[in-house]
């Protein structure tokens, strides 16, 4: 059976985005990106909403990727052998290999997928890890805190909704950046 993690990049008080939807500050350096490629390559299957989909569907490209570091290069094909579940009710076709679309999310799908599934799967972005959450799906929760107030933007975790957490582990990277990993009590 396979856990749900939600992951993200977060600013110390709690976004994804400032205000005007920039994430810029929360580009890794190699340090945290050679941790996210860890992180990664353990994942089976990730479900994006269409937001955040469109946003990593770049790692499909090589164009840019030729000058990249090999960090970098190597995150990109991670992504490219992940399976990947897009949730939109207006994208009209994947534009990316091993993507397939779903209109809605539907809790006891996914629910299924994870007892079936021999790894683990994520869930990307706010509104759809929200939807997770609140489903009780979510097992674990992996954030890296960066060092970086934005005082207002997308929140991180879902709004009114209490969470238990774990801690399971946490580190400092050398830039500031604080990961933190919680696994989410479940009550019954």
């Amino acid at each position: 059976m396979g856990k749900l993690i939600y992951a993200a990049n977060t600013s110390l008080d709690g976004y994804l985005e400032d205000e005007t939807g920039s994430f810029d500050w929360s580009v890794p350096d190699e340090q945290v990106h050679a941790f996210w490629n860890e992180h990664e390559r353990h994942i089976g299957t990730s479900l994006y909403g269409r937001r955040m989909y469109e946003t990593m569907r770049i790692w499909e490209s090589d164009e840019w990727l030729e000058t990249a570091p090999a960090v970098v290069r190597e995150y990109a094909q991670i992504w490219r052998d992940t399976d990947k579940i897009v949730y939109s009710s207006t994208l009209e076709e994947a534009s990316t290999a091993r993507t397939s679309i779903e209109r809605q999310f539907q809790p006891e799908t996914v629910r299924q997928l994870k007892e079936t599934s021999g790894t683990d799967l994520s869930v990307g972005g706010a509104a759809l890890g929200a939807e997770a959450f609140r489903h009780g799906l979510v097992d674990e929760c992996v954030l890296l805190l960066c060092p970086v107030t934005v005082g207002g933007g997308k929140p991180a975790l879902p709004r009114g909704l209490r969470l238990d957490l774990e801690l399971l582990d946490h580190r400092r990277f050398d830039n500031g950046v604080i990961y933190v990993h919680h696994a989410v009590r479940h009550t019954a």
